[in-house]
């Protein structure tokens, strides 16, 4: 993610999240952040940003602080690509682990991160400031593990088999 992306983060922002979204300046900041990694996913034709995630590194811990796709471009596996390709940098920038906060309402974004080895370890009681929803905090073992490598070698190859077999072009053509 660059600072030429916010106009588009910014399109995003509100409608993925609702009234409990960043600011523009949360992004620059989070851009000048040195433990902050961020990431957009385009279409390779248009250039269009259809979405972005990002996380901290902190100690051997990638704190994943985002993940969101406009609405008009979900269930074409944009998020799932976007948290593989996460897995992928928090591992080269040195990560043992990856941890984050979802809504405990938000059942689609659970079932994405469980199926990646997450696993609920705890809440955050009224974490969320729009409606003092909870959290589940969750963790994964260790990203380093063979075990967890050869789980997400499976997933990602059965992404890229079901996007194989596609014929939208942005859910084929898409850069991270």
């Amino acid at each position: 993610m660059m600072l030429s992306d916010l106009d588009e983060v910014m399109e995003i922002e509100p409608v993925a999240f609702g009234s409990h979204h960043w600011s523009r300046q949360s992004f620059v900041n989070e851009l000048n952040n040195p433990t902050g990694h961020y990431f957009v996913a385009s279409d390779e034709g248009s250039g269009k940003l259809l979405g972005y995630s990002g996380f901290w590194l902190v100690g051997e811990e990638a704190h994943i602080t985002t993940l969101a796709v406009h609405p008009e471009h979900r269930r074409q596996h944009i998020g799932e690509r976007l948290l593989l390709h996460d897995i992928g940098q928090a591992e080269k920038v040195g990560a043992n682990w990856m941890t984050l906060e979802v809504r405990v309402s938000n059942q689609m974004a659970q079932q994405l991160y469980y199926k990646y080895g997450f696993k609920n370890l705890g809440f955050r009681r009224n974490y969320y400031q729009d409606n003092s929803e909870d959290a589940l905090v969750l963790w994964t073992e260790n990203i380093n593990a063979p075990e967890f490598k050869a789980l997400v070698a499976r997933r990602q190859a059965e992404v890229e088999a079901r996007l194989g077999c596609q014929d939208d072009s942005a859910q084929r053509h898409m850069e991270v």
